[in-house]
């Protein structure tokens, strides 16, 4: 899953981009109005968290170019302003949730989650792959009852695979949802992570569950 965060503060940007990407998303972070309603429009994201007192562009502006061009990217509200009417004014702009500051990261997470439920639809906590399982909620995964540690980083490779079991998969693709801008895609560090979680996943079971698609990337699938 990928998030912006939108927030010219730069240690509470640095808190819950640290926060978030600990809980496997990759997290992309910018500092004023402007570059958050170009990245907004130009790349995929899963969710926008958009503080609404930025630099260049006010943040109720990001989002009201956002929903005249019928964007449908969930948008979290995080803000110093509390009272109703500036929460009532970001969700009639088309906010889907308000946060306000100070706040747990504990209850931010919470409700990005309920906003990405929401956004996909009925929720699908666990995911399933021939054995393997992984658990959404727990950050828990298991094969063959087993249950395998992974990094954050694996946790979300994983994650992606699985969301997408039985569709081949870019390395571009799985860099621009797994990994953030800052990395650079030319590297071969999916590969890298791909052998770790073959090494996890695979080693102890004569089943192999994630392909190799020549000339494209990667799959996983029960019958590969």
């Amino acid at each position: 899953m990928r998030i912006l965060v939108a927030e010219d503060d730069k240690p509470v940007a640095s808190f819950m981009k640290k926060g978030l990407e600990a809980e496997s998303y990759a997290v992309d972070v910018v500092y004023d109005g402007d570059e958050a309603l170009f990245m907004a429009q130009e790349y995929d994201y899963d969710l926008m968290v958009l503080d609404l007192v930025l630099p260049l562009r006010h943040g109720i502006d990001v989002l009201r170019q956002l929903r005249s061009e019928r964007n449908p990217l969930p948008v979290l509200i995080v803000t110093g302003r509390t009272a109703v009417g500036e929460r009532v004014k970001g969700l009639d702009e088309g906010a889907d949730d308000y946060l306000c500051k100070p706040f747990s990261f504990d209850e931010l997470s919470a409700r990005i989650r309920a906003l990405l439920r929401r956004a996909s639809g009925p929720p699908e906590l666990i995911l399933r792959v021939g054995d393997l399982e992984l658990d959404r909620v727990k950050h828990e995964v298991r094969r063959a009852g087993r249950r395998v540690e992974l990094s954050p980083k694996e946790f979300a490779l994983l994650e992606y695979l699985m969301q997408n079991a039985g569709r081949p998969l870019t390395r571009a693709m799985i860099v621009e949802h797994v990994w953030n801008f800052s990395f650079d895609s030319m590297t071969n560090v999916v590969d890298v992570y791909v052998n770790y979680l073959r090494r996890k996943l695979e080693d102890a079971s004569p089943h192999k569950l994630i392909q190799t698609i020549r000339g494209v990337g990667y799959g996983i699938s029960e019958n590969a």
